[in-house]
């Protein structure tokens, strides 16, 4: 077997390093499995240099072939360095390299979280938590990505209470949160940068008058997306945003048709499409995927 040492103290670019990796991977050995993720994080730092690199003006007196060669070697080496210390990524690729020998995971542990429908642009997600969820387990044993679990165990007294009042399945409501907070990654976030509760992606009209936050928000007009500045409702706390979201749903003629057809997540989301709840027209069947991959029993 060859030694992690052996490779990594080789170029990120190295394609003979690259090949004994692979014929190395084949063994599948934890020591294997770690020196291919750390080789691969060193490749997507070498890639993301060269993409910041291709992004600068290289026109000036001192830019030359040769200079370009000599830069390129020094963004290998220094993707090397960066990975050795690590960014997150060889962990993430090691838990779910480890992960291929036993059950396959559920798709929904492998899928990228959907993309909210009105979100707050400038919320950064760390690439390490954002782009591979761990596996857990529920209660009830059923494999469940952590990110889900997490997000169901903070919301689900506050879901399964909006649910005693409008007859909805908390399952449906949680799945239209997550839809639209992005799993709670997209939060809407206030000027001061704290939560503003509002997981419902609802906006604040001319009948709120409580507080508000402005927030980009992507509406989509004859089938065209567009950004937009627009106002939405802010609350003090989760359990608030359901008991708004809540009353909205029953108090709003637009959405009885919404209540007397959530019998199932499609008739759910539906509804909720046709009484104009989001503009984008891809919006019912976004929802139905979250709630039948990720809250259904």
């Amino acid at each position: 077997m060859i030694g992690s040492t052996d490779i990594t103290s080789k170029l990120a670019a190295d394609t003979q390093g690259l090949a004994e990796l692979r014929r190395a991977a084949k063994e599948n050995s934890p020591e294997a499995i770690k020196t291919v993720a750390k080789q691969f994080e060193a490749v997507f730092m070498n890639m993301m240099l060269k993409s910041m690199r291709e992004a600068t003006p290289q026109n000036g007196m001192f830019d030359n072939e040769q200079s370009r060669l000599y830069t390129s070697m020094l963004d290998q080496q220094l993707s090397q360095n960066m990975a050795s210390r690590g960014i997150g990524l060889a962990d993430v690729l090691v838990r779910q390299l480890s992960n291929f020998g036993g059950p396959p995971l559920p798709a929904a542990a492998m899928a990228a979280p959907v993309e909210a429908n009105k979100s707050n642009a400038t919320v950064a997600v760390p690439l390490a938590s954002s782009t591979i969820s761990e596996a857990a387990t529920t209660k009830s044993g059923r494999v469940q990505p952590a990110h889900v679990q997490a997000f169901q165990e903070k919301l689900q007294a506050h879901a399964e209470e909006a649910s005693r009042t409008t007859g909805i399945p908390a399952k449906f409501m949680l799945g239209q949160a997550a839809l639209e907070s992005g799993w709670g990654r997209k939060e809407i976030m206030t000027a001061a940068g704290t939560s503003s509760h509002n997981l419902f992606g609802i906006k604040a009209g001319s009948s709120w008058h409580g507080k508000t936050v402005d927030a980009v928000t992507t509406e989509y007009v004859d089938g065209v997306a567009q950004k937009r500045v627009e106002k939405f409702r802010a609350y003090d706390t989760y359990a608030d945003s359901f008991r708004d979201y809540a009353n909205l749903l029953r108090g709003n003629p637009r959405y009885q048709g919404v209540i007397a057809n959530a019998q199932d997540a499609v008739g759910f989301a539906q509804g909720l499409q046709r009484a104009g709840y989001a503009t984008d027209p891809n919006y019912a069947d976004k929802l139905t995927r979250i709630i039948n991959q990720s809250f259904s029993a």
